[in-house]
């Protein structure tokens, strides 16, 4: 269903009084996801069949399953252990497998029993050995310096490709599905397993130790908790040793391919904001997975019909999206406003939808006098854009950031562009309508600001180059005049001195508009970068970044594909 659409009208460019207010600091997302994932409910547990190398037809007996993991850099180790208590229609057995993290390893069956029991003890003894915790006792496990750690996953083993399948369960019909070609396309990318491996295997997470729809909410908050103690040890008096210690912890905690190569040691600032925006990503993926898990279970229902999955997808985002036709008034300001500020041989639209989360226009009323609004880029990662329309933006936990903790937006596309993370070299932006009242401008990097000045409302790094001002446009929507810039990017003789290349618009609250849930880097990215997760164009000199979260924004959401070859 297609939210109410608005007028939008060309007209004189115009600003409404600015309501001036006191600005707040805004909540450190890192800490309020870490909290939210310690606080879900644990997910249900599923039935387990036997891993895939074990070379028998058999299921895990009751629950006596586990994978365990263990990182420890100093000695180079990066190695996991699996067990479990198996059945095959009257026999047990006990199944070990261990080895480097990323490669098969070895493996042993254990004799066949006529009784659980030989089973259960094998695994228990097993379990005891490798972590020194007991299997009875796992919720309160323990961490033991050179032993392995317990890796809390959920859900059952065909969790990823159940949430894909459709049930064909005898009496019950799956009706044709209502999306428009475009909008399915759309669902399909920002649900793609396939996409979601990709996304892990970028950021070098191990994707066999945790599977999609096995991913844990307490896992990850696990990881959040390592990741405070490693900013802890950077102020102490001879770190080196301790640092190399919690490394080795987070590893163990978030397991990591890094094939045979050792295991870098997390002894910076930028690394640590690198892993928590990596762990946030993780957190979106996990939302996704949990919206098509929950999808799945509409299907279990005493009903005779059922919708189709891509419906089932799209009414989890509990977002409308409706699609703009291509002769659309909006459609061309947007097509001109991409054609003026890409890179030459730069991304080109292939569908636009403007979004209505539920009661959007709510939260968005509470800044109603702020004026000075204007249409700005965000890109993102692909990943995550699922999450960011179903829960909307928020600030990232970017204290390294070149302007601090807000949500970064760009009037030029080519900067945002490398910021976008693409699968099959599609990827999602987004527009948004800004509210930034008061801008205060800066010309210099300052990554501490939490908040604008007082008495202001915005703060906007000025770039050396913007936008031609003089073809900047005005549409009127929900009666709001919004610019939108049309022109090429020229030269800023005020701001030749600028540290910023291009110029950055950020706004600091979480409270307005739409949201976007994290903001993080997914993968260290050079110039002309050849990550698989990001396609950079030879002009573009940037590196790759997730962005940012909530803002005063409305959301266009530009479906884009990039042009151009991956050798670029």
């Amino acid at each position: 269903m297609a939210p109410k659409r608005r007028g939008a009208k060309t007209s004189t460019a115009g600003r409404k009084k600015i309501k001036k207010e006191e600005p707040e600091a805004p909540e450190d997302a890192f800490r309020s996801v870490k909290e939210a994932l310690k606080a879900a409910a644990p997910q249900e547990k599923g039935k387990k069949k036997a891993d895939v190398h074990c070379g028998i037809e058999a299921e895990v007996f009751d629950d006596y399953d586990c994978m365990l993991n263990q990182t420890n850099i100093g000695h180079n180790n990066n190695k996991f252990y699996m067990i479990q208590a198996l059945k095959s229609k009257k026999s047990y057995y006990c199944w070990t497998r261990w080895g480097r993290v990323g490669e098969v390893g070895q493996s042993k069956l254990s004799s066949s029993y006529s009784s659980s029991d030989k089973a259960v003890s094998e695994f228990e003894k097993k379990f005891k050995d490798k972590t020194k915790n007991s299997w009875s006792e796992r919720a309160n496990f323990v961490s033991h310096s050179g032993k392995y750690t317990l890796i809390e996953v959920d859900g059952d083993e065909e969790a990823e490709v159940k949430v894909d399948t459709v049930d064909g369960a005898v009496g019950k019909t799956v009706l044709p599905c209502t999306l428009d070609n475009s909008t399915k396309r759309l669902i399909q990318l920002i649900f793609s397993t396939d996409m979601f491996k990709e996304a892990m295997e970028c950021m070098n997470l191990d994707v066999k130790k945790m599977p999609l729809g096995k991913l844990s909410k307490l896992q990850i908050a696990k990881g959040f908790e390592v990741l405070e103690e490693i900013e802890g040890a950077m102020k102490a008096k001879n770190k080196r040793t301790l640092l190399e210690e919690l490394s080795s912890k987070f590893f163990t905690t978030i397991p990591h391919n890094f094939g045979r190569n050792r295991p870098p040691v997390i002894n910076d600032a930028k690394i640590v904001e690198q892993k928590k925006e990596m762990l946030m990503v993780l957190a979106d993926i996990e939302l996704a997975q949990s919206l098509k898990a929950e999808s799945e279970k509409a299907k279990d229902e005493m009903v005779e019909e059922v919708p189709h999955p891509l419906d089932q997808d799209y009414l989890s985002l509990k977002c409308e999206l409706s699609l703009l036709e291509k002769d659309n008034k909006e459609f061309k300001v947007i097509s001109e406003y991409l054609k003026a500020t890409a890179h030459h041989g730069g991304p080109s639209i292939v569908d636009v939808w403007k979004v209505n989360r539920d009661k959007e226009a709510e939260r968005f009323s509470e800044h109603e006098e702020l004026g000075n609004r204007r249409l700005l880029w965000h890109g993102t990662n692909v990943a995550v854009v699922a999450a960011i329309l179903k829960s909307g933006l928020r600030i990232m936990p970017h204290s390294g950031g070149r302007v601090g903790k807000g949500i970064y937006f760009a009037s030029e596309n080519c900067k945002s562009a490398g910021y976008v993370s693409t699968s099959n070299r599609t990827g999602v932006m987004f527009l948004n309508e800004v509210a930034l009242g008061k801008e205060h401008t800066i010309i210099r990097d300052n990554c501490s600001l939490q908040k604008p000045p007082n008495g202001y409302d915005s703060v906007v790094a000025r770039g050396q180059v913007e936008p031609d001002p003089s073809k900047d446009i005005t549409i009127t929507l929900d009666d709001k005049e919004i610019t939108v810039p049309q022109g090429p990017a020229i030269n800023q003789p005020l701001y030749k001195d600028s540290h910023f290349g291009n110029s950055e618009y950020l706004v600091y609250k979480e409270t307005l508009g739409l949201n976007l849930v994290w903001g993080r880097k997914v993968t260290e990215c050079r110039s002309r970068c050849d990550s698989p997760a990001v396609e950079l164009r030879e002009e573009e000199t940037g590196g790759c970044q997730t962005c940012a979260r909530e803002a005063v924004s409305r959301m266009i959401n530009l479906h884009w594909t990039v042009q151009t070859s991956k050798n670029a």
